[in-house]
């Protein structure tokens, strides 16, 4: 694909891991570091320009980093998410980043267009030296 959009963000959270045998299973934050990348053979309007000259909103795809109040993750309780629940392994929140910038980035699509070329890549960083990548 000719065009790949790329970002990188950090974000605040807490969670447990529940059931796990360790000090996952305890109460913990981490600052994650996510990157995304966004890939199209053609570009589109946005929300903010009418006319086909980028692959999505760098906004778009930062959605995670805002406030919780204001719908992202920054300074959430990772176990509080019914979509998540129990599980807020790293494998799982990247797969959850994943589905919910689709979503985010296909509703500011034009009509008619479904967004079927439009691949993405999640990488999340639990750590320094620890992530995990998502992509579909």
């Amino acid at each position: 694909m000719p065009w790949t959009l790329r970002t990188e963000f950090t974000f605040d959270s807490a969670h447990v891991i529940v059931g796990y045998d360790g000090p996952c299973g305890r109460l913990h934050g981490h600052t994650y570091k996510v990157r995304m990348e966004l890939s199209t053979d053609r570009l589109r309007p946005s929300e903010h320009v009418k006319r086909s000259i980028m692959v999505a909103d760098f906004k778009t795809l930062k959605w995670a980093k805002k406030d919780a109040l204001q719908g992202g993750l920054d300074h959430t309780y990772l176990n509080d998410l019914a979509e998540l629940g129990d599980d807020t392994t790293a494998e799982v929140l990247a797969a959850y980043l994943h589905r919910h910038t689709l979503q985010r980035v296909r509703a500011d699509l034009p009509p008619g267009d479904d967004g079927a070329d439009l691949k993405l890549r999640v990488t999340l960083w639990e750590t320094a030296d620890s992530s995990c990548e998502y992509w579909e």
